[in-house]
């Protein structure tokens, strides 16, 4: 056979083979079809099963009217960050951010006008008082050299508390006796005894607003939560594990020390407040995180926070026992808190519901692991007998492989155990369900941001204007006293529990730690290491 009847022998065989592969690809594409518009609805019948309600936070309030003129007391760190969320910047920080990221100021411009001043500053440190007031000079602002010449003032409507932790209770409680609202940071006290004190002076003020500052409870995936637990979709949660991962200078509190830091510009004696009375000491000043006489370590500081959004989430409230452990195993360098922190809070009674018999589940599990030396990403779990949500700015929820809610779909593989069953996220169009990507989990907790309507929002901004609603118009705050005094309490219970080397009880008809025969839990809490405290750092 010559070359060219071979070329088209294998020519004809060509053809031939391409007529052939004509019916049967068109039959491949209809079968994909038909799977594709099978998982379809699926995916649609599992989410009308589930009807799980993805929540959008109730955004709307009426801020009309005369600006609220606010006080910020403590404007390191977190102070300006919160007026930032209000929409008052700093000159430097606008400058810095034009140069090096303008998409965030752009970010912070396009943010809603929530109708406030800030007319006066107390900070102990001169530098960042004065730049406080020059920066909003155009508001008016004033500084005070004392928290309580601020709270005298007319000129203030409402304080925002951004102190070191020891001062939280004892500005807080001045400031409700004064005629003021207050937003405090977290933890809401330092202390046992003012945590009552402060309840108390709530419970006595008469239409004033106080929030804590638990920003994550305005992020849509963990009100979207709520209604996963409400309708027991988890079936009984018996186990929550939550995480803090940092391995990082600043992380573990290792904040810059001010080079115009000094005896003259800081105001020492009035830092120090409750705290031993030391010499000038510059690290304790701008590292106090470090030293229980002015926070409250990994307990008060981080831990807070994974409670409070389990707390929301779940409603648990007080735990009936807390047991803590850990020590000082990477950050040798001083301090008293340890950095690797791990606490187990126990509720006995406690039940989300259950798809099996009466009685045959209840209890449940807080776990709170944490260490700043690796920053390896961990998930928040909530773990039922039907199924385990994974929780951070986004959700997933798996069906649980021996589910009794889910036995049947599981069996016909409508549901597989393996791959999410629900994943919502709040910056996605749509949901979705029966998916086999991979979930993802961000690790941010829900304190940076959050969405509504699709667009990303700073949580802190939707926090506060949810504070100055109150303020105007007497609706509710998401965070308020009753809140505040479960995080701060179980904090407490977390400190004293490291602290004594034991487990630590509450009794919830008294609504009281349990202490030991002649013991003092106040002086277990703030107990320091003295002779730390005498090194001085000019």
């Amino acid at each position: 056979m010559n070359d060219d009847q071979n070329n088209q022998d294998n020519g004809r065989r060509n053809a031939l083979k391409g007529l052939l592969g004509i019916p049967f690809a068109a039959g491949a594409v209809w079968g994909a079809i038909k799977h594709t518009q099978k998982q379809q609805l699926e995916k649609k019948n599992i989410l009308n099963v589930l009807n799980i309600d993805a929540k959008r936070p109730d955004n709307t309030a009426n801020l009309a009217g005369d600006p609220v003129r606010i006080g910020i007391i403590g404007f390191g760190i977190r102070g300006p960050q919160l007026l930032q969320a209000l929409g008052k910047a700093t000159t430097s920080w606008i400058d810095n951010m034009k140069k090096n990221n303008p998409d965030r100021l752009q970010a912070f411009l396009d943010q809603e006008d929530l109708n406030v001043k800030i007319t006066g500053v107390c900070d102990l440190f001169d530098v960042r008082a004065d730049e406080a007031v020059e920066s909003f000079k155009d508001d008016g602002c004033k500084r005070y050299r004392h928290h309580e010449e601020m709270l005298a003032s007319p000129d203030i409507d409402a304080v925002i508390i951004a102190t070191p932790d020891h001062w939280h209770a004892p500005i807080a409680i001045k400031a409700l006796q004064a005629g003021k609202h207050v937003y405090v940071e977290k933890p809401m006290t330092h202390n046992i005894a003012e945590t009552y004190a402060l309840r108390d002076a709530v419970r006595n003020a008469k239409n004033l607003v106080l929030q804590v500052g638990h920003q994550h409870r305005q992020t849509q995936s963990f009100i979207t939560a709520q209604d996963i637990i409400d309708k027991r979709i988890l079936g009984h949660v018996s186990l929550v594990t939550t995480n803090t991962n940092r391995n990082s200078d600043n992380g573990a509190w290792q904040y810059e020390i001010h080079e115009k830091a000094n005896p003259q510009t800081v105001d020492w004696q009035q830092f120090l407040g409750s705290a031993p009375k030391i010499p000038y000491n510059a690290e304790h000043f701008f590292r106090w995180r470090k030293w229980w006489a002015y926070g409250s370590g990994l307990s008060g500081d981080l831990m807070s926070h994974d409670f409070d959004r389990i707390n929301c989430v779940l409603k648990m409230g007080m735990p009936k026992s807390v047991v803590a452990s850990g020590g000082i195993y990477t950050h040798h360098d001083g301090r008293e808190v340890p950095d690797n922190f791990q606490v187990s809070m126990e509720y006995p009674d406690f039940s989300t519901g259950s798809s099996r018999e009466a009685g045959l589940e209840k209890g449940m599990t807080f776990v709170y692991s944490a260490t700043l030396g690796n920053q390896f990403s961990r998930q928040t779990l909530l773990m039922g007998h039907d199924g385990t949500m994974d929780l951070g700015n986004t959700l997933s929820v798996w069906a649980d492989p021996n589910s009794t809610r889910f036995k049947e779909q599981i069996k016909n593989g409508i549901i597989d155990p393996n791959v999410p069953m629900y994943a919502y996220n709040p910056a996605a169009d749509e949901l979705d369900a029966v998916t086999s990507a991979t979930s993802k989990y961000f690790a941010d907790k829900g304190l940076l941001w959050t969405y509504v309507n699709g667009r990303r929002v700073d949580s802190t901004n939707l926090h506060l204007k949810e504070w100055l609603n109150a303020i105007r118009n007497g609706t509710p705050v998401s965070c308020g006293i009753d809140q505040g005094f479960e995080e701060a309490m179980s904090s407490h219970m977390g400190g004293i529990s490291w602290k004594a080397g034991r487990r630590v009880e509450w009794d919830h008809a008294t609504e009281s730690i349990v202490a030991l025969p002649g013991e003092n839990l106040d002086e277990v809490l703030l107990r320091t290491n003295v002779g730390m405290y005498d090194k001085v750092i000019g």
